[in-house]
């Protein structure tokens, strides 16, 4: 509440030049008043050409001008705050009404983050009479047992409710945006693993998928229509190697957040450009896409390349706003001219944003529309502070020729000191007032329903 917003500014520049040039009417007024008195013959004593020179200095103090910006920031944050948006500092509040495109994180974000499996397949349909589902996910399971990542929960969960005891596992390593490789200590003798996306098993020469191999094109034309089947369902594929060979196929959906589709219609009807970021492959990503309403989809992101993204839409000359959830968004979030955190979310993610969207469980639902709210607030408080200005410039504009004596020269009544105060006082009154509309502030409703600010 604190933090000075960029169109504090406006405000500063002003006033560097409206206090000095003030104080020069002042004395100049006095003055002329003085000397119309004195040398012209007018009926002007020396205490009414004072009290015109006080006059004019305290119906031109600034103050409604120093109050416009932060009286309208602090009600905003703070009504924010009871909305879910919690906003770290003004310049977010204000550079969020101003964005050009929101980028969403795929994965807990649009989605609940909660994957689960919806499919176990052997890899090769010949060897389907002896494939186990209960085995291959307990193999992979037991691989993933020491990943945090939300395919591996949705694994891990699986076997847990089929009452699978999991396998111990060594030398796990993590193939970021690939998936991951390791040893599991199977009855049968150790079982050397890769799990994750046909790019993986390629680049590690799996025998059928290795792109020297001389059965690569019979042992992938079907394997690749199964592939792009499931992608176009919104459906994750994860292949298991075991050995060197194809094992398992495994199906891995991460529903929408019922709330998604509403928020990206009413972020482009607001004028904004969506996109979606996401590892997963192409194919997957526009299908998760086209149930959500977005059109621009960059799939296949590696964790270290959404940074990247968000420094190319900027060097496009476009404000970006990122919303993420996840440690590896933090970097975006950070990089965004706005960073959205997900208040449900990892910590690194939360200080990483400039706003954090509290209740962003899944079962409240509040979280993503908050993105919403905080765009709404954001665009109401800067037409607020706007507001504010106005009629802070406009009152000084009005009063002080007034001040100056401008209606005695025309044989009008002069603005007593203590009437400039009053006044003065009135117009900080009228400033605040006009701030505390924003506290009544409603972000519209799913079904379009006027807000009020």
């Amino acid at each position: 509440q604190s933090t000075k917003a960029p169109i504090a500014r406006l405000a500063d520049k002003v006033s560097l030049i409206f206090v000095p040039t003030v104080m020069a009417l002042a004395v100049a007024a006095g003055f002329a008043w003085l000397a119309y008195g004195t040398f012209f013959g007018g009926d002007v004593p020396v205490s009414e050409a004072l009290r015109i020179f006080v006059a004019v200095l305290v119906v031109a103090c600034p103050c409604a001008l120093g109050l416009a910006t932060p009286i309208s920031i602090m009600v905003a944050t703070g009504r924010g705050a009871q909305l879910g948006v919690l906003v770290k500092n003004g310049v977010a509040l204000e550079l969020a009404g101003r964005l050009d495109a929101v980028v969403f994180d795929k994965t807990g974000t649009l989605t609940l983050g909660k994957p689960h499996l919806v499919l176990i397949e052997a890899a090769e349909p010949e060897r389907a009479s002896a494939f186990s589902e209960d085995e291959a996910l307990r193999l992979a399971a037991s691989l993933e047992a020491v990943s945090e990542h939300p395919l591996a929960e949705a694994l891990t969960s699986a076997a847990s409710e089929r009452g699978l005891a999991l396998l111990p596992a060594r030398d796990f390593a993590s193939v970021p945006g690939r998936g991951v490789r390791g040893v599991v200590d199977a009855p049968q003798g150790a079982a050397a693993l890769l799990l994750g996306n046909r790019a993986l098993l390629e680049e590690q020469g799996i025998a059928g998928l290795a792109p020297d191999s001389p059965d690569t094109a019979e042992a992938t034309a079907g394997l690749a229509e199964r592939l792009a089947r499931l992608a176009d369902q919104g459906i994750t594929p994860l292949l298991l190697a075991k050995d060197g060979r194809l094992e398992a196929l495994f199906g891995v959906a991460d529903p929408l957040r019922a709330e998604t589709p509403d928020v990206i219609r009413r972020l482009r009807a607001m004028g904004l450009r969506v996109l979606m970021l996401s590892g997963d492959n192409r194919r997957t990503a526009e299908a998760v896409a086209r149930n959500a309403g977005i059109e621009d989809v960059i799939a296949e992101v590696l964790p270290d390349g959404k940074e990247t993204v968000i420094a190319g839409l900027q060097a496009a000359g476009l404000k970006v706003g990122m919303v993420g959830d996840g440690i590896n968004d933090a970097p975006a979030l950070a990089r965004a001219d706005v960073g959205m955190a997900m208040g449900s979310g990892i910590d690194v993610a939360v200080e990483a944003g400039d706003i954090v969207l509290l209740g962003g469980d899944a079962r409240s639902g509040k979280g993503l529309r908050g993105v919403v709210a905080a765009l709404e607030l954001s665009r109401a408080a800067l037409r607020n502070i706007r507001e504010n200005l106005f009629w802070a410039f406009g009152y000084n504009v009005l009063c002080l020729p007034v001040a100056a004596g401008v209606l005695k020269m025309f044989g009008g009544p002069s603005l007593s000191p203590m009437v400039a105060g009053a006044a003065m006082a009135l117009s900080s009154v009228s400033v605040v007032l006009n701030a505390l509309r924003l506290k009544r502030f409603q972000p519209a409703e799913a079904d379009g329903a006027t807000r009020k600010n």
